[in-house]
């Protein structure tokens, strides 16, 4: 197994640099004819959602969609899809940022009732107190 950059997801997903596009491509093919995985851990995962909202301007929708396509694919390797899929719905759905909502996500699988933050956006929901 692999672990990717979220560079090298970038690239294989925006394309905007033909030359990195391919290195990335290929890597993942030739990872997947081993038989083997590229491993995306979740701190790549946040950072690819954050380069891609904030550096391309992509839709909060369109990223959730992506993101549920690679982690259901057979050349990607995730922590814990299950968390990242219900990090993504709140996602999808809320004010704050993925990264907000996959921390309370390994809150709860760590047996937190709730996240204490100072963000007044988190507050509104479920799953986060002040402190």
């Amino acid at each position: 197994m692999i672990a990717l950059d979220p560079n090298v997801l970038v690239r294989f997903l925006v394309e905007d640099d033909a030359a990195q596009t391919r290195r990335a491509k290929r890597l993942i093919q030739k990872t997947e004819a081993a038989g083997r995985t590229c491993y995306v851990s979740d701190v790549v995962v946040c950072e690819l959602v954050w380069v891609l909202t904030s550096s391309y301007r992509v839709r909060r929708a369109e990223i959730a969609e992506v993101l549920r396509k690679l982690t259901t694919s057979r050349q990607m390797t995730f922590d814990a899809t299950d968390r990242i899929t219900r990090a993504l719905d709140a996602f999808t759905t809320g004010r704050g940022d993925f990264a907000d909502y996959l921390l309370r996500e390994h809150a709860r699988r760590a047996g937190c009732e709730t996240v204490a933050t100072f963000d007044r956006v988190l507050l509104k929901e479920h799953g986060y107190t002040a402190p």
